[in-house]
């Protein structure tokens, strides 16, 4: 999921941030972006689209020995929001969302697979429990505290771009050379890169101000 979304990102640079968790993610886009002339039904198929087709030209990658059983889709819908607080409001939303699924199922499927529970049990088991209730079980009763499951799951994945250094080998010939010599080098670009991280406090925003500025 989060390479179709860096590809979106290459392919669409106008996007400032994206936001995954589970089976979807967000793009967002700069408010003086032209792209496609601001046509909302461009923005939404272009990238339902890049996102799809992407999923399926690197499943390979992940999975080498499970075949795609089915051509995957995925849907989508624009939103205007007015306001930086707005945006980062909607962004704190979806990662809480994260947190809370999470939990959730990670307290679900633990119930099944090691307490022998069927679904139908784990999910009367888990009825009007709040957040510490589930936090209660996991480490009562299975030893594990949530606090220190991987990042990626309890806080989703952000994409930012950053200076990244790629190095390449090319062959180089100086003139007083009669065989070329093979040397590294290089390069520095802006690329879409994931972090796992906290970004409804307000901490990332000061260390990533790049990311709003020039926004009304």
């Amino acid at each position: 999921m989060t390479k179709c979304a860096q590809t979106v990102m290459e392919e669409l640079e106008d996007v400032a941030i994206a936001y995954g968790q589970s089976d979807e993610y967000s793009f967002v886009f700069k408010p003086k972006s032209n792209w496609f002339k601001r046509r909302a039904s461009k923005f939404m198929t272009h990238v339902a689209s890049q996102f799809a087709s992407s999923y399926v030209f690197y499943w390979r990658d992940y999975f080498e020995d499970q075949p795609l059983l089915y051509p995957p889709g995925f849907d989508g819908r624009v939103v205007l929001y007015p306001s930086n607080q707005t945006l980062k409001d909607y962004l704190s939303w979806r990662q809480a969302d994260c947190h809370i699924n999470n939990l959730y199922n990670t307290v679900y499927w633990t119930l099944i697979q090691r307490s022998g529970l069927t679904p139908t049990q784990a999910q009367e088991r888990l009825k009007g429990t709040l957040a510490a209730d589930k936090n209660e079980i996991l480490f009562s009763q299975f030893s594990i505290n949530y606090n220190n499951e991987p990042l990626m799951y309890r806080k989703g994945t952000v994409l930012i771009w950053q200076k990244v250094d790629e190095v390449t080998t090319k062959e180089v010939k100086l003139p007083a050379e009669m065989e070329g010599r093979t040397m590294a080098v290089t390069r520095t670009s802006m690329k879409p890169v994931p972090l796992h991280c906290d970004i409804i406090g307000d901490a990332f925003w000061k260390e990533h101000p790049e990311i709003l500025e020039g926004n009304s």
